[in-house]
Order: structure tokens, then C-alpha cells, then sequence
């Protein structure tokens, strides 16, 4: 089993801000660059997934409210549970994608790559071309 995967934007959709709704992430999240990526996976019928500083691995059909949370603000509970959390949802997968562009990406990602049980799957890559 493969999936893609791709960290969460600051970028949302703010109407949902306002009144208290629920999205799923291709909703919610609002960047050029998200918005890249979830439009290839689904163009090419691949598995996908976002990486939300507050809610972890999030599934494309799971709706979650909007929300602020910037990477340099996670604690260290906090951190300990977004590992576990990726490990849960995505210990079975044999490859993991990880989609970045380099003005978007922030160290703490790394970080988590390299505390999680499965980063050995875990391929980085910023060439939405190679989904597939």
C-alpha cells in the first residue's frame, strides 16, 4: 500500500472560521501548493492525506473545524501525540509520500519524520509529477 501525504498551510478557508463549520482538508485548506497536491492525487486516483499540526494525519474523507496551529507552537505532549498518531494511521503503509515545496516547509517536519516509527517508508519528495 502507498500514500501521499503533505503537511497542512496556514492558508484556510477562513468562511469556516466564521461560522464554526466542519471540511474535510481539500476544503479547508486553501494554498496554491495544497491545493497542487490534493488536485494530482485525485486526479490520479492515489491515496492521500494531510499533515495537520493539530490533528494529525488527516484522511481526505474526515471532516475537522478550522483551525490556528503553527508548527513552532506545538508542545511536547502535543508532539509526542502527532507521533503516535502518524504511526497509527499509517504503520501499514509499505510506502509513504511526502510532498513538500521548500518555501513552505518547516524544519518541524523533519523533526517528525525522524521520531516516527515508520520514517524508514518515508520518501520526500517536491515533484508532484512522481504521483502516481
Amino acid at each position: 500500500m502507498k500514500i501521499y501525504l503533505t503537511h497542512c498551510s496556514a492558508k484556510k478557508d477562513d468562511s469556516l472560521k466564521e461560522t464554526g463549520g466542519v471540511a474535510t482538508p481539500d476544503r479547508l485548506y486553501t494554498s496554491a501548493f495544497v491545493r497542487r497536491f490534493t488536485s494530482k492525487c485525485v486526479e490520479r486516483d492515489v491515496g492521500w492525506a494531510i499533515f495537520s499540526d493539530l490533528y494529525g494525519v488527516w484522511f481526505p474523507h474526515v471532516e475537522h473545524a478550522w483551525y490556528d496551529k503553527h508548527p513552532d507552537t506545538v508542545t511536547e505532549d502535543e508532539f509526542r501525540e502527532l507521533v503516535r498518531d502518524f504511526d497509527e494511521k499509517l504503520g501499514d503503509y509499505d510506502e509513504i509520500w511526502f510532498y513538500y515545496e521548500p518555501p513552505h516547509y518547516h524544519p518541524f517536519y523533519d523533526r517528525l519524520l525522524r521520531a516516527i516509527a515508520c520514517g524508514r517508508k518515508v520518501e520526500k519528495f517536491s515533484d508532484l509529477d512522481l504521483i502516481g
